[in-house]
Order: C-alpha cells, then sequence, then structure tokens
C-alpha cells in the first residue's frame, strides 16, 4: 500500500521558491546582493538612484540620453494632488508615518487616470509616478506634522537631493546627498523580501499597482522587516556611549534577547550593504560634530560578534539596518521616518517586481498566488460539527 501523501509545512515559506525573476538575487553564504547582473557593491559605487531605477524598470543601465529622459520623467511626476495635501492636513501628528504612506499611496490610485489601464507601458508610467511621488509625500507629511508648510519639489535638483531639500526646506550638504543617494541604492532591492513577496503576491490577482505597493508598505512597516533600522537606532540611543556597550551585550545576552542590526534570515556573512553604510556614517557623525552613534555601532558590531562567538557557539553578521540608523540620525532625519525612507527607495524594487509579476514574457507564466494550509482546529467528534440553532445553545 502507497504510503499516504503528506503536505510539507514551512513556516514563513523558508526554503520555498515561488516563482522566478530577473530582477535581483541574494547569494547567502557568499554575501552578495545582485541587481539585474551587477554586484550592488559596483553600482552602489558608480551609479546614481536614477541610474538604478532605469536598471530596475527596463532592464539595463541607462546611456546618457536615456538617463536624461528618466530623470525628466520622474521630476515631472514629483508633485502631489492638492486633495492629497489637505488629506494629509486631517491626520492627526502622532500618526505613524508608514501608515501615512500607505493611506497616501491608495489615495494616489483616485488621482491616476491610468490606475486600472492593464497595458504594460502604462504600468511603467505608474511605476515612475511611484518612484517620484513617494518621497514628496514623505517630507510634505514630515513639515505637515511639525506646523510646517510642505516645501515644493524642485526639478533642477537630482532624487536625493530634492527630497532632503524638501524635508529640511534648504539646499543639501553635498556630502549628504551623496550618501542618501548612496542609501537609495543600497534599499532599492532585495529580491522576495516580505514586502515584495506581498507586492507580487497582490499584483498575482491582478489588482493594480496602486494596490500592490500599498501592501508592500504594510508589510515594510513591521518591526521585523523595515522597522528594524528604527529598533537599531532605539538601541543605539539606550546604550548611550562607547563606554557601555560592553555591558549591554552581556545584559542583552544574558536575557536572551537579540541585538538590533546583527543577524539576517538570507546572509551567512555580513551583509555586503553594511560595510558601505558604515564609513558613511561616521563622516556624517563628523559634519554633524557627533560620532559617538557611529562609534557605538562600530564597537558593538566587535562586542557583539566576539559575544555571540564565545558565549553562544555561533557566529553572527552585520546587516543593513546597523549602520543605516546612524547615518540617518546623523543626517538629522527623525527616527520614525526611517522606514519610509526604506519604501521610498524600495518602491523602485516593488514596482519592477508588480511589472514582473503581471508581464512576464518567459515560460512558465506567472499565475494567483494559492498556497495550501493544513486545518489543525477541531472537529465535533469523527466528523464534523452539527449546527446547533442559537435558541439552543
Amino acid at each position: 500500500m502507497e504510503e499516504e501523501c503528506k503536505p510539507t509545512i514551512n513556516t514563513g515559506l523558508r526554503g520555498v521558491t515561488v516563482a522566478s525573476t530577473k530582477i535581483s538575487d541574494v547569494i547567502g553564504k557568499e554575501g552578495k546582493l545582485i541587481y539585474r547582473g551587477y554586484l550592488v557593491q559596483d553600482l552602489a559605487a558608480r551609479a546614481t538612484f536614477e541610474e538604478i531605477v532605469h536598471l530596475l524598470l527596463y532592464e539595463r543601465l541607462p546611456n546618457k540620453d536615456e538617463l536624461a529622459v528618466l530623470k525628466k520623467k520622474l521630476a515631472a511626476e514629483r508633485e502631489i494632488p492638492d486633495a492629497l495635501i489637505r488629506a494629509l492636513e486631517t491626520r492627526p501628528a502622532d500618526a505613524l508615518p508608514m501608515d501615512i504612506l500607505q493611506a497616501a499611496v491608495s489615495m494616489l490610485a483616485n488621482h491616476d487616470a491610468e490606475a486600472a489601464d492593464a497595458n504594460k507601458e502604462a504600468a511603467l508610467r505608474k511605476a515612475i509616478r511611484l518612484i517620484a511621488k513617494l518621497p514628496t509625500i514623505l517630507a510634505a507629511w514630515e513639515r505637515i506634522r511639525t506646523g510646517k508648510a510642505p516645501v515644493s519639489p524642485d526639478a533642477g535638483m537630482g532624487h536625493a537631493e530634492n527630497f532632503l531639500y524638501m524635508l529640511f526646506g534648504q539646499k543639501p550638504n553635498a556630502d549628504l546627498v551623496h550618501f542618501f543617494d548612496v542609501a537609495l541604492v543600497l534599499h532599492a532591492e532585495h529580491s522576495f523580501n516580505a514586502s515584495t513577496f506581498a507586492a507580487r503576491e497582490v499584483a498575482s490577482t491582478r489588482a493594480h499597482m496602486y494596490a500592490a505597493v500599498s501592501a508592500a508598505i504594510g508589510s515594510l512597516s513591521g518591526e521585523l522587516h523595515g522597522g528594524a533600522n528604527v529598533r537599531v537606532m532605539q538601541m543605539l540611543m539606550d546604550i548611550g556611549s562607547p563606554d557601555r556597550v560592553s555591558a549591554y551585550v552581556n545584559k542583552v545576552l544574558d536575557e536572551g534577547r537579540l541585538i538590533m542590526g546583527l543577524g539576517h534570515a538570507v546572509y551567512q556573512t555580513d551583509d555586503p550593504r553594511a560595510h558601505i553604510l558604515a564609513p558613511m556614517s561616521k563622516r556624517a557623525g563628523e559634519l554633524a560634530g557627533d560620532t559617538r552613534w557611529y562609534e557605538i555601532s562600530r564597537i558593538l558590531e566587535v562586542e557583539g560578534k566576539k559575544a555571540f562567538k564565545e558565549r553562544k557557539g555561533t557566529d553572527i553578521y552585520v546587516n543593513v539596518d546597523f549602520y543605516s540608523a546612524s547615518l540617518y540620525y546623523s543626517m538629522g532625519i527623525p527616527v520614525d521616518l526611517y522606514s519610509p525612507l526604506f519604501a521610498i527607495s524600495r518602491v523602485a524594487g516593488w514596482t519592477a517586481h508588480v511589472i514582473e509579476e503581471q508581464y512576464a514574457e518567459a515560460a512558465p507564466k506567472p499565475m494567483l498566488y494559492r498556497p495550501e494550509s493544513k486545518y489543525v482546529g477541531e472537529y465535533c467528534g469523527p466528523e464534523e460539527c452539527s449546527f446547533i440553532p442559537l435558541d439552543q445553545r
């Protein structure tokens, strides 16, 4: 008699391949992150975020003319509807920024005549709009909630510079512009992480791009995903000074807790993005006149790795959140905006995945995501429960 076929349960879908992609690859054992064939280290050193947008959406790096066209398109789409500004002005000042961003994306769909257009070219235009408008929404919200008037986007500035200008209301330092541009490049894409999976799952139903990106933002808002860098900065502030790092590490391990920013679901070595962000964190601290957050991070990385090895017998590795937190803090960006900063970069990857999910030309064709589940609830005996009328219960 043949054995009964039992389903395999993979908690969190770990180790399950749900689709093929040409967009990016993460090789965890080697610490490699690849965007359409290019190592992220090379892209961060040589390409701007706008070039990455072109690479992700159009499947290749642009030439000079193509880059100029893309920059013009992005600049032309930065403005957000007046109705959206008025809606933001009605929100409570203590609303979570990720909730604001998610709601705003849904509202943007109401102002896009192409929102439900299923044409691929329309999808590319919607992707450009979302990439261009999310920074404007975030900067506008930060100013509105602090009692300031939103700053209109400047078409003469690049993507990174324009965001910092809208956020702070003045032309930003050139070094900080560069650092932020590199951070956008590093966060733009990361294969089938939770938020990208959410975007693709929604896209598989043939929902429009705004719905898919809104779902992705909801996923990113969780502390185990995009919220991790917020927890890193909260940890650094709890430590307070470099000389308190060792005591903090011992206390955390004694209590069986985690050191935020150490460990990753995919990498079995240091996250390659962390080592790009670290020197920028140091320099941003120098520009701000306070390098302690970088120093705490640096010592914490060394002490944390050493303690894990000695006390648990395992290696642990630094991830992208570890140094992005201190970088953003030294730039003067409010801590609760860190997750939305992640979103205004990752929207480039999300929209590329939505387009791939809905318009892939190669076989096998994408299909509606519909995983199985295993029912572990109760029955009322050997068979299903019998319904009892309300007046007899």
